[in-house]
């Protein structure tokens, strides 16, 4: 899900606690999982998790993001009768890449799932197990890739019901676990932590 937020490496260790940044988190805590990779930050949002993996010295980082929560955000120029289409996400990544003084990464807004994978190291990504069919759809591409290059992927979510429900879920190793305040439960229906894990489909 896109956010079109201003984010800063200050702002990701100021809210250690919040669910939004666990993934981006565990990188910062251990820049030898990013260090000298290719890593593909899949459903980006606002780059988060591209520029702690950027700030971990990853060799090349690639942000995907379709936006399919966000839509577009569209610019009207009324003078010249014309439309412009931007993408919330892209835009989003390489503004807080900016912010936080980093060359942005290359941004793809056509959705990589289910298509040839890519010989990425590392594949990031985080509470896209929100729909059974988009969790479904994301186990099948993510064994191709594993396959076929041999990519780590680490994934962090919050333990929605479609996550802890699904088939994914037994082929997890829990990495780190962030407890979330208060505010942030309230919002996300009393789920009370986050956690990061990696997927270990030979399990």
């Amino acid at each position: 899900m896109s956010c079109l937020c201003k984010t800063t490496f200050q702002d990701i260790e100021a809210n250690r606690q919040t669910e939004v940044f666990v993934a981006q988190l565990y990188l910062l805590d251990h820049p030898e999982v990013c260090r000298g990779k290719t890593v593909l930050d899949l459903g980006c949002g606002c780059g988060a998790s591209s520029i702690a993996a950027k700030l971990s010295s990853a060799a090349h980082v690639v942000a995907n993001d379709i936006d399919t929560e966000a839509g577009q955000l569209i610019l009207e120029e009324k003078e010249l009768n014309t439309s412009f289409c931007v993408k919330v996400a892209a835009v989003a990544t390489h503004m807080n890449s900016e912010l936080n003084g980093l060359e942005p990464p290359v941004c793809l807004t056509d959705n990589m799932i289910g298509s040839q994978p890519e010989g990425f190291d590392l594949i990031l990504l985080g509470d896209m197990f929100y729909d059974e069919a988009l969790a479904t759809s994301l186990h099948s591409w993510l064994d191709c890739c594993i396959e076929n290059h041999g990519t780590k992927v680490l994934i962090g979510d919050p333990g929605r019901a479609q996550f802890e429900e699904h088939g994914i879920r037994r082929l997890l190793r829990q990495l780190a676990q962030f407890e979330l305040p208060e505010s942030v439960r309230a919002e996300n229906y009393g789920l009370t932590c986050s956690s990061v894990w990696c997927y270990r489909p030979e399990l």
